[in-house]
């Protein structure tokens, strides 16, 4: 799984992407540039908690995005996790994705 790595990248995603919202997570998608380019980005803030509790949101967001099939051909996607996230499982993150994928 590639993931959006540079500041720039992740900016022209976040500025000029789709957002979709559920409760256990948020979702910023943005066709890509290139062809057949596919890139993912997991993002927890540091206001959900310490560090502990953001690398177990990002943990689960990267395994629910596995069990729906990111990253999606020919898109970039940006995944934030929520206050919820941290309390949810991945498959419970997993099924609320897949509401979103469905909305693209």
């Amino acid at each position: 799984m590639e993931t959006i790595k540079s500041k720039q990248d992740f900016e022209k995603v976040f500025r000029g992407g789709k957002r979709l919202n559920h409760r256990l997570v948020r979702l910023t998608v943005m066709e890509s540039e290139q062809e057949g380019r596919s890139r993912v980005a997991f993002v927890c803030a540091k206001r959900l908690g310490n560090a502990v509790c953001r690398n177990r949101c990002k943990r689960v967001l990267r395994a629910a995005a596995q069990q729906v099939g990111f990253p999606l051909d020919g898109y970039e996607v940006i995944l934030f996790s929520t206050p919820a996230t941290r309390a949810a499982s991945s498959t419970e993150v997993a099924a609320a994705l897949a509401k979103l994928v469905e909305r693209i």
